[in-house]
């Protein structure tokens, strides 16, 4: 079974555009979290990223990227596919 990846992000995020580009392209399906609009989204945010709100961030079984590349995502959601 594939795990959800949780996709943190803000509106006006060049970064989160760009992530979301890279998953789209790569047909990696999410849960998207606008931490905007939800404060629970952003404490799991915070509690990813030292304390601050840091997006794009992508959560996966409980593990935790802050800003990574589609390449990192792809990488994290194979592992935890084949440990599943």
């Amino acid at each position: 079974m594939t795990p959800e990846v949780h996709y943190y992000w803000r509106p006006g995020c060049p970064f989160c555009s760009m992530l979301r580009r890279g998953l789209d392209k790569r047909g990696i399906a999410t849960v998207d979290h606008n931490i905007w609009d939800d404060p629970e989204a952003a404490a799991v945010v915070r509690s990813h990223a030292r304390g601050n709100e840091t997006v794009p961030t992508v959560v996966i079984d409980g593990v935790g990227l802050v800003n990574p590349s589609a390449d990192a995502v792809a990488a994290l959601l194979e592992r935890s596919t084949s440990n599943a």
